[in-house]
């Protein structure tokens, strides 16, 4: 906590103005689109004030990026993947920006922090840009922060927004709220893979692709990949023009990325077309505020004095089965709203 006071005393004391900033950002300064995304990151009304200025200015160069969800089982190889997807798409003449979404670390910033040095030829692209996700004790407080990045980075030119998901449990819903395709990465072996997947996962995925299909691992990757279309045709599609293809791929070998990446394409072009492309958008924004309002108000209930001062004690009659947990509510409520 020391060093994050330390960085926004700092942030303030060298504060520039949201025409600075705005300007800083649309023309691509690295330093100035770094420090903006501090500032978004803070929770200071100060900051948040500002912030919101600076949002407010940028919201006409927003929206225009290819906004892509990863997520995947653990061992699956993303940081390689993300690092020889990302190569490939600035090789194009895209601008590249991968964020994070880490609810389980509220100190590192995320593991992207040592996944941006295994993203070795990404992190010194100069048509890439790599942030780990802010230190945060809430998943909303993390989700609010990456939200606003996104926009920022689309503003500051990155046509191409990669959000990584690190953390486990909320974080795929999380990130596929905030996206525009949600990719999941499997490992051949699907038999054992299918019973640690959420079934909710699979419903989120408009992309499976089952990475590591090199050597002698090719052909249980395309039995893999059999076994997830059976799954997923038993689990339904969410769109009546989408039905989610599963690849196989090698990060490693850089086999079958241009394939992916040419379903990624062709679902926002089908999206775009059917108009579910803007009404999930739409509908995303309209989630974001009502996540913003929830955590506001749950921020302020709980930083509340006559809430505060009989927290405790409701609590521990709710977890000791004397008090219904229907009737704290209703307690902890009329104090918030009429005081002591």
């Amino acid at each position: 906590m020391g060093s994050r006071s330390h960085r926004y005393a700092a942030l303030v004391a060298e504060a520039l103005s949201a025409d600075e900033y705005v300007e800083g950002v649309r023309s691509g300064d690295r330093t100035v689109l770094a420090r903006t995304i501090t500032l978004l990151e803070s929770s200071r009304p100060e900051h948040r004030a500002l912030a919101g200025a600076v949002l407010q200015d940028l919201l006409p160069s927003t929206g225009g990026s290819h906004r892509v969800g990863i997520t995947g089982v653990p061992g699956v190889g993303k940081s390689t993947f993300i690092d020889q997807l990302g190569v490939n798409l600035t090789a194009r003449g895209h601008r590249v920006a991968v964020l994070a979404v880490d609810p389980t670390s509220s100190r590192t910033g995320g593991s992207i922090l040592g996944d941006k040095t295994r993203m070795e030829r990404l992190a010194v692209d100069p048509a890439a840009f790599i942030r780990p996700s802010p230190a945060g004790a809430t998943l909303g407080g993390v989700t609010r922060a990456t939200r606003e990045t996104v926009l920022v980075c689309e503003a500051a030119g990155f046509d191409v927004v990669l959000v990584e998901t690190v953390g486990v449990g909320q974080s795929e819903t999380v990130v596929a709220g905030m996206v525009d395709c949600f990719l999941v990465l499997m490992l051949s072996g699907a038999g054992d893979d299918l019973q640690g997947i959420k079934k909710g996962v699979l419903e989120l995925a408009d992309v499976v692709a089952i990475n590591k299909a090199d050597g002698d691992n090719v052909a249980r990757a395309e039995v893999a990949a059999a076994e997830y279309r059976m799954a997923l045709h038993l689990v339904g599609s969410a769109s009546p023009t989408w039905t989610t293809p599963v690849l196989t791929c090698s990060a490693m070998t850089d086999t079958g990325l241009d394939e992916l990446w040419a379903q990624v394409r062709l679902h926002r072009d089908r999206m775009t077309a059917s108009g579910e492309f803007g009404a999930r958008r739409s509908a995303q924004q309209v989630a974001w505020m009502w996540s913003m309002l929830d955590d506001r108000l749950r921020s302020s209930l709980r930083s509340d004095s006559g809430v505060r001062d009989h927290l405790d004690e409701v609590e521990r009659a709710v977890a000791s089965g004397t008090l219904p947990a229907t009737v704290a509510v209703e307690e902890l409520w009329r104090r918030y709203r009429d005081g002591p």
